[in-house]
């Protein structure tokens, strides 16, 4: 698997999606992943707030889904649900923004399909994959890795239930999150500082499966787990959850 980040200018409130992808993907080959970091989506949809506007705390409480009362950690950082992803303050950022708080991006999944069928047509494709990437912290384990936001143009989860082990066992549950899998993958690459790269082609990625179409509601609704059914719920059970 070959993944190259795409350094752009320094992207503003002035920006548009397509523009930039104008500029900096001049071409696309059959079976690429386009990959697009979910803060210049939040940038170009005007999603930031000025720092001197409101608290942060106030914003989380606008943001979140569900906030984790009462439970104090030596960061001061509020625990939240977003968009179905436990992650920290909303998933409001400070980095890379010079006074501002940058949002999560609003509908986006909507924005990953829109984006698959602006770059098939214009570069005439019919096998194209998007994910749209964010950085995430893992319970237990020091520094960040990716997640992905949104994805369209192929099977979010590649299964082994039912292949053999090597010993020739059945395997019962196991699957790969090969979105998850594609945004650690990326975020690796892009970097978190100054790099200025928050766009990535891959190549030959494993275990790829393309769509001619968007994914259907049971394939978003299957990389997504309750509370209930999660194999950490007696963790998250324990906390004291308030929802919007």
């Amino acid at each position: 698997m070959q993944v190259e980040a795409i350094k752009t200018h320094r992207i503003e409130l002035r920006d548009s999606l397509e523009e930039i992808f104008d500029l900096y993907i001049p071409s696309l080959e059959e079976q690429t992943i386009v990959a697009i970091t979910s803060k210049i989506i939040s940038i170009c949809q005007g999603r930031v707030i000025e720092k001197s506007g409101c608290s942060k705390e106030e914003l989380i409480k606008q943001e979140a889904d569900a906030i984790l009362q009462n439970a104090p950690n030596p960061y001061g950082i509020c625990l939240t649900i977003k968009d179905n992803i436990l992650i920290p303050s909303a998933g409001i950022d400070e980095s890379n923004g010079s006074g501002i708080y940058i949002l999560y991006p609003q509908e986006v999944q909507e924005v990953a399909q829109a984006i698959w069928t602006y770059l098939r047509t214009k570069h005439n494709i019919d096998h194209l994959g998007i994910i749209i990437t964010d950085s995430h912290t893992t319970p237990m384990r020091r520094g960040v890795v990716g997640i992905a936001l949104g994805w369209c143009g192929f099977e979010p989860l590649f299964s082994y239930v039912g292949k053999p082990d090597i010993y020739g066992q059945p395997l019962r549950v196991t699957q790969i999150n090969l979105l998850d899998a594609l945004a650690t993958s990326v975020v690796l690459i892009m970097g978190e500082g100054n790099e200025q790269t928050p766009l990535a082609v891959i190549k030959n990625a494993p275990k790829i499966s393309f769509l001619k179409r968007p994914p259907t509601l049971e394939e978003k609704e299957s990389v997504i787990m309750s509370i209930e059914d999660d194999l950490y719920a007696p963790l998250l059970l324990t906390g004291s959850w308030v929802k919007k």
